[in-house]
C-alpha cells in the first residue's frame, strides 16, 4: 500500500502514545490512536490500564463531532467483542470515521480481522500493515501467547565481560552498575511475571518486586517460582505478601502446609524437566501470563534455551573480568559443533553507566537439534492439560 507521509508521522505518535501504556496494560495490549484529518491531529488516545477505556475510546472522546470524517490511525486492530468495554470497531464506525490505517492484526481468537471486517461492510476504507514491526515490538508477549499459546520468554543475565555472573563463592554484588539495575526495575514492570528457581531462592531469598516508583498507578507484578521438589521454606521472601505469588511444583511433591494462604499453588503433571518447562509454559499461557522475565541461575537458563523456549535475552555487561573459576552464565548446554549451538542475534545495543545492556533474539537456526526435542514434549503436553 503507498503510505505517504502524513500517515507515518500520524502513526508514528499513536505509537509513542502506545508506549506509554508498557508498565500499566497487562494482561491487555499496549495501544495507541489517533484521529486526523489531512495530517491535523483532532483526537487521540492510548489504552491505560486493563479494564478502563481503549484507545479508540479516548481519542474518540477528545475528537467529539470532529471524528466525523477523520482518519483513524491504530497500533492494533480495534476489538469486535464485548468483554469488559464494547468493542472499539462498532465506536468508530458510529462516529463515522471515513478511513482506518492499522498497524497491525490482532491474532487473539475473538478478534482476528473481525474487528477490520466489521469497519469494511460499514463502508470504512481500511488499510493494514503501516509501522507493523513497531507495533509488534511494542506487544510481543501479548502476541506471542495469542499466536503460540506461551509467553514470550526474556531470560535476564548480569555478566562480566568473560560471560561470568558470580565469583566461584557466589558473590555477585554489585558486577553491573546501579544504572542496570534501575533498568531491570523497568523491564521487571513491563513484564507479566518474573520466574525463578528454587535454586536461586535458596541460595539468595530475593524478594524479586519492583523497586522504584512510577508515575502512574502500575499492577504488582506477579512471581512465579519454579520448585519442583518443594524445597523452598514458607518463610521466604518471595512469598510475602508485596506481590502475588505462584509456586510450581511436582504434583506429587507439594509445598509445605505453612505456606501462606495468599501463595498459589501450580502442580506439575510432566515428569521429565523438559517436558515440564514445556506444560509450564503452557498453563502461564492460559493465565493470560504473556511476557515472562526471567531472572534464574545458569542451570534454569540452560534448561529454557535446550528446550527452545527462550525468546530473547537481555544481558548487561559489565567491563570487569573474573576469571576462569567465577560462575558460568549457562549449564547444561553441550552441542556438538559450533553448527549446532544455540544461535542469537543481536538487536539492541545499549549504554547504561559503565555497562552495556544486550538485547538478542534467538534464532531458528542453531537450536534446531533442541527445538526437535521440545517440539515433542509440546505435543505430549495436549494429554496433560486434559488431565489437569
Amino acid at each position: 500500500m503507498n503510505f505517504i507521509e502524513t500517515d507515518r508521522r500520524c502513526m508514528a505518535r499513536a505509537l509513542e502514545l502506545a508506549s506509554r501504556g508498557r508498565y500499566s496494560t497487562h494482561p491487555n495490549p499496549r495501544v495507541g490512536c489517533v484521529l486526523a484529518h489531512e495530517g491535523r491531529i483532532v483526537g487521540e488516545g492510548w489504552h491505560q490500564r486493563a479494564g478502563g477505556p481503549h484507545a479508540e475510546v479516548f481519542a474518540l472522546q477528545q475528537a467529539g463531532a470532529a471524528a466525523k470524517g477523520a482518519t483513524a490511525y491504530i497500533t492494533l486492530e480495534p476489538c469486535a467483542h464485548y468483554g469488559r468495554t464494547p468493542p472499539c470497531s462498532l465506536a468508530l464506525i458510529e462516529a463515522g470515521i471515513r478511513r482506518a490505517v492499522v498497524a497491525c492484526q490482532d491474532p487473539f481468537h475473538q478478534v482476528d480481522g473481525n474487528g477490520l471486517r466489521l469497519l469494511r461492510e460499514a463502508g470504512i476504507e481500511v488499510e493494514v500493515g503501516l509501522l507493523r514491526e513497531e507495533a509488534e515490538a511494542l506487544n510481543l508477549g501479548f502476541l506471542s501467547n495469542a499466536r503460540r499459546g506461551r509467553p514470550w520468554v526474556r531470560l535476564k543475565y548480569g555478566m562480566s565481560l568473560d560471560g561470568r555472573t558470580a565469583l566461584a563463592d557466589g558473590e555477585s554484588k554489585w558486577i553491573t552498575s546501579e544504572a542496570s539495575r534501575h533498568d531491570v526495575q523497568l523491564w521487571r514492570q513491563a513484564s507479566s511475571a518474573i520466574l525463578t528457581s528454587s535454586a536461586t531462592v535458596l541460595a539468595d531469598d530475593p524478594q524479586l518486586t519492583v523497586r522504584i516508583p512510577f508515575d502512574q498507578p502500575v499492577p504488582p507484578v506477579k512471581r512465579i517460582v519454579l520448585d519442583r521438589w518443594s524445597r523452598v521454606p514458607a518463610q521466604a521472601r518471595v512469598f510475602d505478601t508485596q506481590a502475588p505469588t505462584l509456586v510450581a511444583h511436582r504434583y506429587d511433591n507439594p509445598p509445605a502446609t505453612d505456606l501462606a494462604d495468599h501463595v498459589e499453588r501450580l502442580p506439575l503433571l510432566a515428569r521429565d524437566d523438559e517436558k515440564m518447562l514445556w506444560e509450564l509454559m503452557e498453563v502461564l499461557g492460559e493465565r493470560s501470563i504473556h511476557d515472562l522475565f526471567v531472572e534464574a541461575g545458569a542451570r534454569l537458563g540452560g534448561a529454557l534455551i535446550k528446550a527452545g523456549l527462550v525468546d530473547e535475552l537481555l544481558l548487561y555487561v559489565a567491563p570487569r573480568l573474573l576469571g576462569a573459576n567465577a560462575r558460568p552464565l549457562i549449564e547444561g548446554l553441550s552441542p556438538d559443533s559450533l553448527a549446532l549451538a544455540p544461535g542469537f542475534e543481536l538487536y539492541e545495543c545499549t549504554q547504561l553507566g559503565d555497562d552495556v545492556r544486550l538485547r538478542l533474539r534467538a534464532k531458528a537456526r542453531g537450536i534446531e537439534q533442541y527445538r526437535a526435542h521440545a517440539w515433542v514434549a509440546a505435543d505430549e503436553i495436549g494429554s496433560l492439560s486434559q488431565a489437569r
